[in-house]
């Protein structure tokens, strides 16, 4: 699949997403198309290495079972783990255990190749865990590359830029942002793409607009009364999840400010929960879905590739972002 990718000149998942029939732009269709007549690439030769004497079983950590990320996270590994017939081994992280340990575990009891979504593979990379481990394993949506292992991610950065960007557009200039939790990079890079997005504009960073959450919902209702507390509030608040942007909803809501004629809120995932609330949320369409199933497919092709005994080359495949415009944002009004 990475050799189809690299010979039409597109990603990955573009090369995945012509097998499985999504919707790609007719250019990109051809010539993923063109590469695999040319290569004479055959996109079941995955499934086929399934009917290898060793089953292919691919661990999966998650942690909270109440966000709305690791639900997306863990309908994409299914999907993709039915559609190949490969087995799940799902773990729910245990705070009581170290990383190392639960890993391991995992390897012990089967798993011959592991998903590791942030922010764990960003607590594994680098400290030499990986190799220890001995199996193929993909980082899904770390905030930025890492250097020792393979990874499906979008660029956070510029995401959060272009979100930033949009409600200035909208003619915001006080504009709050909700950071993530500190032991995820996206904390930092989803910051930075704001602080961009300011500076390209000439617009102060006033740090008390800049409040610290962990990606709950209940860490957005404090992050919000914070923000609203100010002498001069924002006009739009963007936080780095949905769950976060759906508390500032709600937040605003009981104090009876209106969303968005007073309040423009926005999030990032495009989580099932943005859609749920009123008004439904503007947010940073991160395909979690689809991406998991790529790291899925990915890891079945290592796992049927005979020369998977010699050291592999990491990868880097970068999805599509997006901006979801929805009822939560407008121009600002009179507070």
């Amino acid at each position: 699949m990475h050799a189809v990718a690299k010979h039409a000149g597109v990603s990955p998942m573009s090369v995945s997403n012509v097998i499985n029939g999504r919707r790609v732009l007719p250019h990109t269709r051809e010539a993923v198309l063109r590469a695999i007549a040319d290569l004479d690439y055959k996109p079941n030769a995955a499934a086929r290495a399934l009917a290898s004497a060793s089953p292919v079983r691919i661990g999966l950590l998650y942690n909270s079972p109440e966000s709305a990320f690791v639900s997306a996270l863990l309908v994409g590994a299914l999907d993709a783990a039915t559609r190949f017939g490969a087995q799940l081994l799902i773990r729910r992280f245990e705070e009581h255990r170290t990383l190392s340990d639960i890993l391991f575990d995992m390897v012990e009891g089967g798993a011959n190749a592991l998903i590791l979504p942030a922010p764990y593979c960003e607590a594994a990379s680098g400290t030499g865990l990986i190799e220890r481990l001995n199996v193929p394993l993909i980082a899904l949506c770390s905030g930025s590359e890492l250097p020792d292992m393979s990874s499906v991610r979008v660029d956070d950065a510029a995401a959060a830029r272009d979100m930033t960007n949009y409600l200035i557009g909208l003619g915001h200039r006080r504009i709050g942002f909700v950071r993530g939790a500190q032991n995820h990079i996206i904390s930092r890079t989803r910051f930075e793409g704001y602080r961009l997005a300011l500076l390209e504009h000439d617009l102060e960073l006033d740090p008390d607009l800049v409040v610290d959450g962990d990606l709950t919902f209940d860490s957005g209702l404090g992050a919000t009364e914070q923000l609203l507390s100010l002498r001069q509030p924002p006009t739009a608040i963007f936080a780095s999840n949905d769950d976060m942007a759906a508390a500032i909803v709600s937040v605003a809501h009981r104090r009876d400010i209106r969303v968005p004629d007073q309040l423009s809120v926005a999030g990032f995932d495009d989580s099932p929960i943005s859609r749920k609330i009123w008004p439904a949320l503007t947010t940073v369409r991160q395909p979690i879905v689809d991406m998991t199933e790529i790291a899925v497919e990915s890891l079945i092709e290592i796992l049927g590739n005979p020369a998977t005994k010699e050291p592999l080359a990491t990868f880097t495949t970068y999805a599509d972002y997006s901006l979801v415009i929805r009822g939560s944002t407008s121009a600002p009004g009179l507070c």
